[in-house]
Formats: C-alpha cells, sequence, structure tokens
C-alpha cells in the first residue's frame, strides 16, 4: 500500500555554534549507537567521519517524488559519498514497523518515516536523537527523549488528470454519476495519508474529528453507487485506468504532475473546497537496532537542517572540505521539504527568521485555513475504521 499518492521551531544560527563546530573528539572513543545529539556524537566534524567510513544508509518507504525525497537523498549522498538504499519506496508506515521487528539485522532500516501514530505506539523499537533545531520543534510534535520527531506535513488535496469531463471541486461532487469508477483511496488501516483522506472526506459530510462515521457512510455510498473503486492507487493501476481521482498529499502533487507530464498525462492538485484538512506531521525515528548509527544521524541532522544552499545539481566537488563545511553549504532538509511542497515541523521559526524559501505553484489552494485532528483522535479513528474497512474495502 502506497504511503501517500502527503505544520511547526529551530535555531537556525546553529550552523555557526559550537554544537556544529569541528570536535576535537576522537570519533574512535564515541559510541554512534548511544550518542544522543551532536554535541555527545563529537560535533559535526567526528559525525561526518564516521558516517562516510559506514558507507551507507537503509532508507525505507521514501518515493523520489515524495516532499522532494529525490533530491533529499541526491544531495545527501552525493555531499557526502553515502550511498543510500530505499527499500519499497512505495510501502507503508506499517511495513516500516514490520520491518524493523523482523528484518535481518543488516537490512533493519537507519531511519524510517513513518505516520505520528506508529511512532507513539512503537516506542521502544526507536533510540533517543535530538537533532540540533530540536528547541524549534513544536513540544507536542516530539517524544521528550527524541525517540520520534515530526519532520512535515502535507494537506489533502485532490489528484485528477485535466482531461475528465468534469473536474472535482468539492468531495460532494464524488457522489456524481460523472464521476462512476473514478475515484480510490489508500488502506486508512496501514497508511497516514489514507487515514487523513477519510477526516477529509467526513469534514465535508458534516461529520467531526471525534466521530468519522459520516464519512465512512459516505464511502459505502461511493461504493453502492460505483463511484469508488477497490483498487490500490498508484502510477500503475492509474495507466491501467482502474481509476481517475484519488485524494493525496499536496506535496505530492509538484512530482506527480511532473512525472505524468512526461508521460503526455497532464494532470491536476486542488484542495477541495468543502474540506481542509492538515495532516499531523510525519516523524522520523533512529531503530535502536539502526546497522548505521552514525549515518542515522547524520541523515536527521541533514533532514532538520535550515540552510539555504546548494542541492545535488549545484553543489560541486566536497574534495579537502571538513564534515562541517560540507553541511554548511547544504541546501537544509526543511528547505528542501518546501520545495517539494511539504510543510516542515520548523517552518514558522525558519519564516521569522527569513531562512525558508518559496513552495512550489502546483496546487490550487482554498479560501479555508486547513484543520488538522489531534493524535489522540487519529488513534480513535483508526481503531473505528480498522473495525469496519475490511467490509468495505472488499470486491
Amino acid at each position: 500500500m502506497r504511503k501517500r499518492l502527503l505544520t511547526g521551531v529551530l535555531v537556525a544560527t546553529l550552523a555557526a555554534s559550537s554544537l556544529v563546530a569541528t570536535s576535537t573528539a576522537s570519533s574512535a572513543a564515541i559510541n554512534y549507537r548511544t550518542c544522543t545529539d551532536l554535541k555527545s556524537c563529537g560535533g559535526m566534524d567526528a559525525l561526518v567521519k564516521a558516517a562516510q567510513k559506514e558507507g551507507t544508509l537503509n532508507a525505507i518507504t521514501l518515493p523520489r517524488t515524495w516532499a522532494n525525497y529525490g533530491e533529499m537523498m541526491d544531495t545527501f549522498s552525493k555531499a557526502f559519498g553515502i550511498k543510500i538504499n530505499d527499500d519499497n519506496p512505495d510501502g507503508s508506515s506499517a511495513y516500516e514497523i514490520q520491518t524493523i521487528k523482523t528484518a535481518p539485522a543488516s537490512k533493519i532500516p537507519d531511519q524510517t518515516d513513518i505516520g505520528i501514530t506508529y511512532g507513539q505506539q512503537n516506542e521502544n523499537l526507536f533510540t533517543n536523537y535530538k537533532p540540533a533545531t530540536w528547541k524549534d520543534i513544536p513540544a507536542e510534535y516530539k517524544q521528550p527523549d527524541g525517540r520520534w520527531v515530526g519532520s512535515y506535513a502535507g494537506e489533502i488535496a485532490f489528484l485528477y488528470p485535466t482531461a475528465l469531463p468534469t473536474a472535482p471541486t468539492s468531495i460532494a461532487d464524488l457522489k456524481k454519476p460523472a464521476f462512476k469508477g473514478a475515484f480510490a483511496m489508500g488502506d486508512p488501516t496501514s497508511a497516514q495519508e489514507a487515514l487523513m483522506t477519510i477526516f477529509a472526506i467526513n469534514q465535508a459530510a458534516g461529520g467531526t474529528f471525534d466521530d468519522v462515521t459520516k464519512g465512512l457512510n459516505f464511502i459505502k455510498d461511493l461504493k453502492a453507487s460505483g463511484n469508488y473503486v477497490t483498487v490500490a492507487p498508484s502510477a500503475a493501476t492509474f495507466a491501467a485506468g482502474a481509476y481517475k481521482v484519488v485524494l493525496t498529499w499536496d506535496f505530492n502533487c509538484p512530482g506527480a504532475v511532473a512525472k505524468y507530464k512526461e508521460a503526455g498525462i497532464d494532470m491536476k492538485c486542488a484542495i477541495p473546497s468543502d474540506a481542509a484538512i492538515i495532516g499531523t506531521p510525519y516523524v522520523t525515528a533512529i531503530p535502536v537496532k539502526a546497522p548505521h548509527p552514525a549515518t542515522a544521524r547524520l541523515w536527521t541532522e541533514f533532514l532538520y537542517s535550515q540552510n539555504k544552499g546548494k542541492i545535488s545539481s549545484t553543489l560541486g566537488s566536497t574534495k579537502g572540505k571538513t564534515g562541517s563545511q560540507i553541511f554548511n553549504s547544504l541546501m537544509g532538509g526543511q528547505n528542501i521539504w518546501i520545495t517539494g511542497g511539504a510543510h516542515p515541523i520548523t517552518e514558522p521559526a525558519m519564516i521569522k527568521k527569513g531562512l525558508n524559501v518559496a513552495p512550489p505553484t502546483v496546487v490550487i489552494p482554498s479560501s479555508k485555513m486547513g484543520t488538522t485532528p489531534n493524535p489522540d483522535q487519529q488513534a480513535a479513528a483508526k481503531t473505528a475504521i480498522t473495525a469496519v474497512w475490511p467490509t468495505i474495502s472488499s470486491n
């Protein structure tokens, strides 16, 4: 099941502080499996050196068009000379958790990108680590010890081909005969994007965050009319004509629109007029048994950095530069997420400090201010959905 078909505060000047200064500590004396922040990891120079020695990052379920993760991986790999293995890019949060529990030691991911409820429910699988921008991350979106940390969020939007005779402008439109056999969605019991899609449908149907019954009944009605098709949305199933319309994160739009354009298909994204749902942020977490612990921590620092800098296409040679010099020259991961259409966790702090870059303009916005169900409401909804989803999604 695809994890996607996808807002937060940081000391931007940390690049000049002692936390990213060259460390005098010997990397050989540092236990990168247990160090909990950049200082205890010996500083940026020591961390980069240790990560380069490991040479590999085991990533998991990071599609290249998802919030600009392709650029994120390319920039990191080119800057530090570290190979990235991305297991099952189209996987779900549930798949990531299962992999941590069952994969051979060398195949365990070094870091996960999961829905917040999966982080909360599996804290024992993760180690403590606080990135240098810790203070800029809202308390409600980080585990106090750093076992999981909010990273970025998205708003639910339509993605559909411009060739459709009738364009969907509201979720209510999905009940029209024009959308027979057209709408598909992921599995809300295992994927955060699909869970938030239920909340969007529920909001449009007049429901509240405390009770998603109206949303589930709306989907039942769509199924009864043949407008909802029980197929997993993906590029392959779309190409096969299995569906036409999906609700997805707005940060999927830049990559998806560009990808389909290459195939000769014009796509459009728009926020539904009757629902404005911003998801709680996805969270990152480093598994206790991460096989490349130094690289996992360097990747974390990169994801949460706020620099305006270079990306893979403009980086050039890093030969002869120290780890901190390389790191400080890069476009920060928070800004790379912005260029992918996502809302990074430290975006409010970055805006105040003028560190944010401009977002893409692919999505037709809504005039409404998006709202977010809290983690407890999401957990309760997931329980209710799990009880009935098999009967809704079965053929």
